[in-house]
């Protein structure tokens, strides 16, 4: 499970490795073309039931924590999909991994 710290935020959001390793190539992505969106998730098992919204900008600090060193295999689709969400009112809306196949997934180069 890793961790999404938000600007100065003491506890992280955990997010799954595979989906924050998605979730950081599209964030980098638009903060670096100097774009805000929000994201959205649902609180995971165990947390207060619910869902949460946060607004990305690029004067926010970000830091993303990995418990696997090795980056996991990138899946093309599930990128677009996330980038093309980015791009919409609603913003990102991270799902689990298991929505997306296996297929074509790539190596990341972090």
């Amino acid at each position: 499970m890793g961790m999404f710290y938000y600007g100065n935020a003491d506890d992280p959001i955990h997010i799954d490795d595979l989906a924050l390793a998605h979730l950081k190539v599209v964030v980098a992505t638009k903060l670096r073309r100097n774009e805000s969106f929000t994201l959205s998730w649902a609180h995971p098992e165990g947390d207060v039931p619910g869902r949460s919204t946060i607004w990305l900008h690029p004067s926010i600090p970000l830091r993303f924590v990995f418990d696997d060193p090795t980056p996991p295999p990138l899946q093309p689709e599930w990128i677009a999909a996330m980038a093309n969400s980015a791009n919409s009112s609603g913003g990102i809306v991270l799902v689990t991994a298991d929505m997306i196949s296996s297929e074509d997934a790539i190596t990341a180069e972090d």
